[in-house]
């Protein structure tokens, strides 16, 4: 019998794969709230000849809870469909693009909403609806704002919609996070005796593909109310995204075909769970299960990898984080079940005491007029975990988190390393990357002025 093992798969599927999920109070219409999902990860700007783009023969969609039962209450879905006007050339546009009607844009891309709400037939919110081009630079797409604002649009409800390319507003040091932990700013405290140095940001100017929607809260609420009162559990809402494909795909000479019903193949509630708490063998299990089916994964948040690897990639630094063997409950509250009553003072997120990675929004909580991308763990109530806004330093607040800075809030016995208040990737969010509007993610960099990698 050999004793050689197979890898485990991982699906690569860049069209369909979530990156990032954003839910957040919108600032500049705080009586509404944004969600956004973003997928195709890493895209580089000079991506030509054929341009990122959604998938047609894939099925988006962002779903809600909101009465804390970890399943679906509302549902937009979104389908993407590409027409191709010549379809005997090779470009992706033949002259300048200058309005989203463009006879030079050859391969255009649109799509409907539809919601599905518990107990209702579902519901086409708007349909032909024109995504903006890839911004491919300054003779193809001149006056790129004027196209991507042109491809917001408002739909009956006061909702707005935007899907398209943008900027990539998630800030990390990809480099350093998996060399195994490897973190620039605290070099100097690694196995490997190098000087300290500032994080390199990765995706500063890389593009993301966005898929946006703005909704008054009261069509969140599972009674139709407007939330006001953060203690209140019908204030929280649980969030996540996912992408679906058909069950069955079949190749032919003359190209490809799916049939059967949706099948998810990717999903994303909290960031970097999927990436850094799933183990690799596990990783399509988890992206193929539904929230309230996380009850397997529980022991990940709970014993998480990192916090075991922290203490021997930084030899003395956390001896406290080192020693305790405890299941980490604020891991779990943060990422699994939302933070209660109690813990944090004027605040909860609480959905259900079952574990689901879902991204928890308290929509009673108000835009802060000085945010702190550090979100909670900065004193910022509107901040992650409260949701997730687009410049909220996800990485810095779980590994700070993972490291044991927030242990204290639910184990008063412990006391946090001095580091664990302190660790980073050394990155922030950068100048150019955000709008102070909807869609709020800037736009994206043209290829023509960044080289390609």
């Amino acid at each position: 019998m050999s004793s050689h093992r197979e890898a485990p798969s991982i699906s690569q599927d860049p069209v369909a794969d979530n990156t990032d999920l954003y839910a957040f109070v919108s600032p500049d219409r705080p009586d509404t709230v944004t969600l956004i999902a973003n997928y195709i990860p890493l895209e580089n700007p000079a991506g030509g000849p054929n341009f990122y783009e959604f998938g047609h023969d894939v099925l988006y969609e962002i779903h809600v809870d909101n009465d804390g039962d970890n399943e679906d209450e509302v549902t937009y879905q979104f389908r993407f469909h590409t027409t191709v006007h010549n379809p005997n050339t090779f470009l992706y546009n033949t002259g300048p693009i200058t309005s989203l009607t463009s006879p030079n844009w050859n391969r255009v891309q649109t799509y409907s909403v539809t919601r599905v709400s518990e107990g209702h037939k579902p519901e086409i919110l708007g349909s032909g609806l024109l995504c903006p081009p890839v911004n491919i630079g300054p003779r193809s797409t001149p006056g790129y704002n004027a196209l991507a604002k042109a491809a917001v649009h408002t739909l009956p409800g006061g909702i707005k919609v935007f899907a398209g390319q943008r900027r990539e507003g998630f800030f990390v040091d990809l480099g350093s996070i998996f060399d195994l932990g490897d973190l620039r700013p605290f070099q100097n405290l690694h196995l490997i005796p190098t000087a300290a140095a500032p994080g390199v940001d990765a995706t500063k100017d890389l593009s993301i593909h966005t898929i946006a929607i703005q909704v008054p809260k009261t069509q969140l609420t599972h009674d139709g109310s407007r939330p006001t009162n953060a203690a209140d559990a019908r204030s929280v809402i649980g969030v996540y995204a996912s992408a679906s494909r058909r069950k069955a795909r079949i190749r032919a000479h003359d190209g490809e075909s799916e049939t059967g019903p949706w099948t998810q193949v990717s999903r994303l509630g909290n960031p970097l769970v999927n990436e850094v708490l799933i183990p690799m063998a596990m990783k399509d299990k988890w992206n193929s299960l539904r929230p309230s089916e996380d009850d397997e994964f529980l022991h990940f948040v709970q014993h998480p990898e990192l916090a075991g690897l922290l203490p021997v990639l930084y030899p003395g630094v956390f001896p406290h984080l080192a020693a305790y063997a405890k299941p980490r409950a604020d891991l779990a509250a943060i990422l699994m079940t939302g933070i209660p009553t109690g813990i944090v003072p004027g605040f909860q997120n609480l959905t259900s005491a079952k574990p689901a990675d879902l991204l928890r929004l308290n929509m009673a909580i108000p835009p802060s007029t000085s945010p702190n991308p550090l979100g909670i763990i900065g004193g910022d109530l509107a901040g992650y975990p409260n949701g997730r806004r687009v410049f909220d330093d996800a990485v810095t607040i779980e590994i700070r988190a993972i490291a044991g800075v927030t242990i204290p809030l639910v184990d008063p016995t412990f006391t946090p390393d001095g580091a664990a208040a302190a660790v980073t990737d050394g990155v922030g969010p950068g100048a150019g990357r955000y709008i102070s509007q909807f869609p709020y993610l800037a736009d994206p960099k043209s290829g023509f002025d960044v080289p390609a990698i």
